[in-house]
Order: C-alpha cells, then sequence, then structure tokens
C-alpha cells in the first residue's frame, strides 16, 4: 500500500511538472516542438485562421492542420472589403469568439500558413484582437503550418467542432490607437511616434492599396518595414534580436509608438514584434491605417500630384 501511494504520489507530481513546463513554455511565440509539448501538458485552444476550405492552390484547414485545431479564418477578424482593417464591433466578436469556444482564461495558440514573411501579420492581428478581447494567454506557432510540417509533426484532416463559450469582449484601448489618437498626436494634444510598417515605397507614395482613396502615409510619420523582423524564412525572430533591433531603431520603452501600414495587417507584426518581443509597455496598433484614413479625407503626406494619383490608381486596378 504504501509503494502504490508513494507511486502515485509521484505519477501526480510529474504531472503536475509536465504541466508546468508546458505552462512555462506558452511564451508569445511557440516552435513547432514547444507547441507538441503544450499539447500535452495542457489543453489549449488552437485556431487556424487559414481558409476552412481551399481557394485554388493555397493550403487550407481542410488540407491538413494540427490535430484537435478549431477552423477560424482570418476574415473573422477582419473588416468589409472597402476597409479591410476595420475593426468588428464587440457584438460581433463576441459573437464570433463564442462560436470558435474562446474564453478569457484558456490557453489558445494561434497558428496561420508560414508562407512568407508578409503571412504573419495575419496571426498577429489576430493575437492582438484576442489580447484585447481579454484572453490572458496567447502564443502563435512560429514559421506556421509550414514549420509543423518542416519538424516532421503530423496533420489532421478531421475537423474539430469548437464548443461554445459564453465569452462577453469588452474589447481594451490599452493597444488600439484610433483615427482620433492619430489626431492628438498631429496637433501636438499627445506625443507618439508613427510607424509605417509598409515597404518605404507606400511611405513615399509611390505605391497605394487598392482600397485606399489616395497614396502616402501619415504626416510625422516614420518607416520601420515589417519584414525587419524576419531572417532569410517566414519565422519571426526572437525576443533578444527584437530587442536589438527595436534598440537600433531608438524606439524606447518610455515613448508611445502608433504602428499602422494599409489595413492593419503589416502594422499588426511591428506590434507584435515591439510590444510582445521587444517588450514595449506603450505600442499602439492603428487597425483602419492608410484606407481608413485616406477615405475619411484627412490630412496625408507624401501624396503625389494629381496625374501621379490617378495613374498609380489605374496601375492597382489592373
Amino acid at each position: 500500500m504504501l509503494l502504490r501511494s508513494i507511486g502515485l504520489t509521484a505519477a501526480v507530481i510529474a504531472s503536475h511538472a509536465t504541466a508546468a513546463a508546458a505552462q512555462e513554455n506558452l511564451t508569445p511565440l511557440l516552435s513547432p516542438a514547444e507547441l507538441a509539448e503544450v499539447r500535452e501538458g495542457m489543453d489549449p485552444l488552437i485556431l487556424d485562421i487559414r481558409a476552412a476550405k481551399s481557394e485554388g492552390e493555397a493550403p487550407s484547414y481542410a488540407v491538413g492542420h494540427v490535430e484537435g485545431s478549431i477552423s477560424a479564418p482570418y476574415s473573422l477578424f477582419r473588416g468589409p472589403a472597402e476597409n479591410p482593417g476595420q475593426l468588428p464591433s464587440e457584438q460581433a466578436l463576441t459573437e464570433t469568439l463564442r462560436g470558435l469556444g474562446v474564453t478569457p482564461e484558456r490557453p489558445t495558440v494561434i497558428v496561420y500558413q508560414g508562407a512568407d514573411v508578409s503571412d504573419f501579420g495575419a496571426a498577429a492581428r489576430v493575437y492582438w484582437t484576442l489580447k484585447s478581447s481579454g484572453v490572458s494567454e496567447l502564443a502563435i506557432l512560429n514559421g506556421g503550418i509550414a514549420a509543423w510540417i518542416e519538424a516532421g509533426q503530423s496533420l489532421s484532416t478531421e475537423s474539430t467542432a469548437a464548443e461554445p463559450s459564453t465569452i462577453q469582449v469588452s474589447f481594451s484601448e490599452e493597444w488600439l490607437a484610433t483615427a482620433e489618437d492619430v489626431q492628438a498626436v498631429l496637433s501636438g494634444e499627445d506625443e507618439a511616434t508613427l510607424i509605417d510598417a509598409r515597404p518605404e515605397s507606400f511611405w513615399a507614395g509611390e505605391e497605394m492599396h487598392g482600397a485606399a482613396a489616395r497614396p502616402g502615409t501619415l504626416p510625422q510619420s516614420e518607416y520601420f518595414v515589417h519584414s525587419s523582423w524576419f531572417g532569410d524564412g517566414p519565422a519571426i525572430v526572437d525576443a533578444a534580436a527584437a530587442q536589438q533591433l527595436a534598440e537600433e531603431a531608438g524606439y524606447a520603452d518610455d515613448a508611445q509608438l502608433i504602428s499602422f501600414c494599409n489595413t492593419g495587417h503589416w502594422a499588426a507584426t511591428n506590434w507584435f514584434a515591439l510590444s510582445e518581443l521587444a517588450g514595449l509597455d506603450n505600442v499602439k496598433l492603428y487597425p483602419e491605417s492608410m484606407v481608413g484614413w485616406s477615405n475619411a479625407g484627412y490630412e496625408m503626406a507624401n501624396v503625389p500630384g494629381p496625374l501621379r494619383t490617378i495613374w498609380l490608381q489605374i496601375k492597382n486596378v489592373f
């Protein structure tokens, strides 16, 4: 009996140790090996944000996914075609997250394709949305499904139905910048560094998003292209490298930073790298970014002349 008790106690201790180790691994980024460990030591909600079914040659949830993951297409977290970066209402987010089984307490891991560095922005935008919606423990599978496959991990084609939750979203403004917040910076009422995550050609007004009213950028802004956070592949850099890059760019912990792009996609990568990896406290995301800003008719910088603007609009259509 004593031996049995000792054995049971040891088993319980080992179980708690495994869970604790997995808990420690739930940092903002998880490698495939770490996600495999987390799945063994806890019961995370895994959201696969790729399309539910194949569209052309693009891989999808239906083709193969991490076993037990829930299909949660990126489009659920985005706005309409004319303003993709628009933040869904609290009611819409509540309905979406309830349908996916999201709760504030349950650890949640976001899985994306990992096709290229631009692809990471989708995972970062969903992470930002969930964190702002009150989810306390979040992680992204670094490198996405591509890294998962490369690591020799298996895929499943059996879909998993979500268990609906009762979450009530009260969206936090801690990491949110609105158009009014940006205007306050431009008027001098508030202080912040406005960081354009797009390539220099967009910042300079030489390219524009198809849904934007005109090319250009926010006045007083600087650019730090989202791809700066990546090495040779689609996996984002670790915390130490992000801290060094942020320091080299002059981004300090005591300054407010507002990240923007065309539709809050690339900007989400900058937000994630600066806030979650580099550990800067006062980083915000302007979700509607230049599409929302330009269509509202607000002041812009680096806007080319009328003929050049028309040419760019035609170029973006064709």
